[in-house]
């Protein structure tokens, strides 16, 4: 199972607890725009959405300190478009997340049970 990691790029370094936390689910990979390197906004923008094309699962994490979400959304809503599964935690929980909320697949308000689902998820894709 490949899993696309959307979100806050400045911050907590939240991609590394979620990899560290599903290191036991050998058949995930994730696809982590955070090690990608590009600063040029066309470039890390081609990158991120074949990121998400290339994904089963887009694990989208908007933070309550994130400043924007845009990328988020963005991801999310293309993700919706390829009909890939997304997770979405969103801490901020306002009227302006509504719609990312009702569009993605599952939706949690804490990053640690959208972690727990999505290791409940890989074992579907184990066949367990």
């Amino acid at each position: 199972m490949k899993i696309y990691l959307s979100g806050g790029m400045k911050n907590s370094n939240w991609q590394l607890k979620v990899e560290n936390e599903c290191n036991e689910h050998h058949d995930i990979k994730f696809i982590n725009p955070r090690n990608h390197g590009f600063n040029n906004p066309k470039e890390y923008t081609v990158w991120d959405l074949e990121g998400v094309k290339n994904s089963d699962v887009v694990f989208a994490y908007l933070e309550r300190d994130n400043p924007s979400g845009f990328g988020l959304t963005l991801e999310v809503g293309y993700a919706i478009g390829l009909g890939k599964t997304v997770i979405l935690i969103d801490e901020k929980d306002n009227n302006y997340t509504q719609i990312v909320r009702c569009a993605s697949t599952i939706c949690f308000g804490d990053l640690d049970k959208g972690i727990e689902f999505l290791k409940s998820l890989s074992k579907v894709y184990d066949g367990e």
